[in-house]
């Protein structure tokens, strides 16, 4: 028996906790603790759960790098959600609260934290990312997000502007050998890929250049541009590459995305934008919806309402200009469905993301 529950120790907090657990079976007369002992170790078992997943080892807690990176990281943070760092693609993201499930406007990015983790909802659609999985997000995407996060252990991570020029030009030299992209295993336009060494060993010297500005301007574009190969070589590739690929419905999809970005103010409607993108409305709907989970419209009424925000936290515009800035006629519908999507009204959105310094957008 002492061998069977030693044998459990993959699972548990240490070898040292099965240890323990073995000795006091076999050395106890007590038939009390025996049986103690036993319903234990029979729960963890038949509810799936086991010591070692309510005591979590995080990576970051056994890699000496990312104790590195933590401190390097939280060394350039002002204590806001978001800061900018000596490489302009990259910015320093930190939080030392958690922050309830919220919703949140990412463009194109890749996001890398070293400590915490975010939980991300689009649609049906639950995705995580943390020390163990980053954020790939490849088309400008509102969504719901929860962060994960305390004043003893903040999250801290980075995010990474994606540049389709870095990607077109890494794509020219990679050449013919495209058997080093993997095949994408769906369309969406966000994604939770596995956090590679490779590009954990290029993260520590992306920091190590930022000490110095003439590093930071020299170095700093080239370590973005390896991460990005990486990423390109890794799970994530097909992604990347659908991106910029002109002959897949994923880069149609993106480029009436790129349309929205642009004219959001316009009156804009479905039939226009299938016409640009060469699709029939039917399917620039199902097209649209498998990269965004969501429809067109609501899609174009979410980036507005998102932007409206931005506008009013950031510059300081009154919730009836910015309705007007972003496409609507209506002040009364705008703060309507403003209310409806974000759950207060104008002000009390924007007074609770300057009491909490919450970002509405980490790119």
């Amino acid at each position: 028996m002492m061998w069977a529950i030693i044998g459990t120790w993959p699972w548990a907090f240490n070898a040292h906790f099965c240890w323990v657990i073995a000795y006091f079976y076999n050395h106890s007369e007590n038939w009390v603790i025996k049986y103690g002992i036993f319903v234990m170790l029979f729960s963890y078992y038949r509810d799936g759960a086991t010591p070692y997943e309510a005591l979590p080892m995080t990576r970051a807690q056994n890699n000496p790098v990312f104790t590195k990176i933590i401190t390097q990281a939280l060394s350039y943070t002002t204590q806001h959600w978001v800061t900018p760092s000596p490489i302009a693609q990259v910015k320093i993201l930190y939080a030392d609260q958690p922050h309830p499930r919220v919703p949140v406007m990412y463009d194109p990015t890749i996001v890398i934290l070293f400590q915490g983790k975010k939980i991300g909802y689009v649609g049906d659609t639950v995705f995580q990312y943390d020390a163990e999985n980053y954020l790939l997000m490849t088309v400008p995407l509102p969504f719901e997000c929860e962060t994960v996060a305390s004043a003893e252990h903040p999250l801290v991570g980075i995010s990474i502007r994606i540049d389709p020029q870095v990607l077109q030009a890494l794509l020219l030299d990679i050449g013919d050998d495209d058997s080093v992209i993997r095949p994408c295993s769906g369309s969406c336009g966000v994604n939770s890929v596995p956090f590679t060494e490779e590009m954990l060993c290029a993260v520590e010297r992306l920091f190590d250049a930022m000490k110095t500005p003439r590093d930071a301007r020299v170095l700093g574009p080239m370590i973005v541009k390896e991460i990005t190969y990486h990423i390109l070589c890794g799970e994530g590739g097909a992604a990347l590459q659908a991106l910029v690929n002109r002959h897949t419905h994923f880069s149609q999809i993106a480029k009436a995305l790129r349309r929205i970005e642009n004219h959001y103010a316009d009156s804009l409607n479905v039939e226009q934008l299938a016409a640009e993108v060469n699709m029939s409305v039917s399917a620039f709907h199902h097209n649209f919806k498998a990269v965004t989970n969501t429809s067109p419209l609501q899609y174009l009424k979410s980036y507005r309402l998102h932007k409206a925000r931005l506008m009013m936290l950031n510059d300081g515009v009154r919730a009836g200009a910015a309705a007007v800035r972003v496409g609507y006629e209506s002040v009364s519908q705008f703060s309507r469905e403003f209310k409806r999507y974000f759950g207060a009204t104008p002000g009390d959105e924007v007074a609770r993301l300057k009491v909490t310094n919450m970002a509405v957008e980490e790119s």
